[in-house]
C-alpha cells in the first residue's frame, strides 16, 4: 500500500517513529514481570546459547551477505544493523503459536534487549565500520532511551500498578500493530522509487539473512542437544529481529544513505511472515504426534 499510495503514509517522520518504538517497548514492558528476568538464571544454558546465537549467528550472516551479494552500501548497512538488534517482540507469540518454550521465549527476550545497549552498536561499528563512519556511544544512549527506559516502566507500572496495567495491555498489541504498520509505511514510501529499482535485492537479501536465521538457530540449538521446545524456541528468537528499532536506529544514524532504513522495514514483514509459517507447521506437527 505505501508503495502503490505513499501518500498516506508520508506524513509520519523520523521522530514519530523513535515515539512509536518508544510506545512498542513500553507495552513489551507490560507484559513482563521481575519473574520474567528471573528465568534467566532458572533456564542458564537454553538461554545463554540461544542469546550468544542471537548476537554472534545474526550478526555474521547480516555481513555476509552483504559481501558476498555485493550489496549497495545504503542496503548493506541497514541489513547489518538490522541483524545486531535483539530479538524481535512479536516471536513470544510465535513461540506460542508454535508449542514451543514460552518461558524461555520471553528470558531470551528479555535477556537480549538488555544486552542489546551494549552489543548493538558495539556489533553495528565492527561490522558496518569499513563502510561508514559509527558513532557507538550515540546508539547506546538512543537503544537505552527508545528501549530500556520504555521497557523498564513498563515492567514497573505491571509490578506496582498491576490493574492499570492489566488494562493497557489489552490495547497494547493493537497499538504496537499501528505503530509498526506506520514505521514500515514510512520508510517504504519515502523511498519509493528506489525499492522499485531494488526490490530484487532487498528480498532476498533479507529472505536469506531470516532463512539463515530460523534454520541455523535450530540446527546449531540441536547440536547443543537441547530438547525440541528449545529448539524452536531458538530458532524463533534468532530468527526474529527488533526489526523496528533498526529502523529508528537507521533514520537517526544513517539519515545520509537513503536506503539505510529499507531492510529494516522488509525484515519486520519478512520474519512475521516466516515465524507465522513455521509456527502453523510446528503447531500442526505437534498436534499430530500427540494425536
Amino acid at each position: 500500500m505505501a508503495i502503490v499510495w505513499p501518500d498516506a503514509f508520508s506524513w509520519y517522520s523520523t521522530t514519530l517513529i523513535q515515539i512509536g518504538l518508544g510506545l512498542i517497548m513500553l507495552g513489551m514492558g507490560l507484559t513482563l514481570t521481575f519473574k520474567d528476568f528471573q528465568r534467566v538464571f532458572l533456564l542458564p544454558s537454553a538461554l545463554l546459547g540461544g542469546v550468544t546465537l542471537q548476537f554472534v549467528l545474526m550478526p555474521f550472516l547480516g555481513w555476509g551477505i552483504g559481501y558476498f551479494m555485493n550489496l549497495p552500501r545504503d542496503i548493506a548497512v541497514g541489513l547489518i544493523l538490522v541483524s545486531c538488534c535483539p530479538g524481535g517482540t512479536a516471536s513470544n507469540v510465535v513461540a506460542f503459536l508454535a508449542r514451543a518454550n514460552v518461558a524461555l521465549s520471553v528470558g531470551m527476550t528479555a535477556a537480549s534487549t538488555m544486552i542489546a545497549v551494549l552489543l548493538t552498536p558495539f556489533l553495528t561499528k565492527f561490522y558496518v565500520g569499513e563502510r561508514v563512519p559509527v558513532d557507538a556511544f550515540a546508539l547506546l544512549q538512543d537503544i537505552l532511551i527508545i528501549v530500556i527506559l520504555p521497557v523498564t516502566a513498563g515492567v514497573l507500572l505491571n509490578h506496582f500498578f498491576y490493574k492499570a496495567a492489566k488494562k493497557l495491555i489489552v490495547i497494547s498489541p493493537f497499538v504496537s500493530v499501528v505503530f509498526i504498520i506506520l514505521i514500515v509505511g514510512y520508510i517504504l514510501s519515502q523511498n519509493r522509487e528506489s525499492i522499485i529499482d531494488n526490490w530484487r535485492i532487498l528480498v532476498v537479501s533479507v529472505l536469506t539473512l531470516h532463512i539463515g536465521g530460523f534454520s541455523l538457530g535450530y540446527l546449531f540449538a540441536k547440536l547443543f542437544k537441547f530438547n525440541e521446545e528449545s529448539c524452536r524456541t531458538v530458532s524463533i528468537e534468532v530468527g526474529m529481529q527488533n526489526s523496528g528499532l533498526g529502523a529508528a536506529l537507521a533514520s537517526k544514524h544513517f539519515s545520509i544513505l537513503s536506503l539505510a532504513t529499507v531492510p529494516c522495514a522488509v525484515s519486520a514483514v519478512t520474519h512475521c511472515i516466516i515465524g507465522s509459517i513455521l509456527a502453523v507447521f510446528w503447531r500442526h506437527r505437534v498436534a499430530k504426534k500427540r494425536s
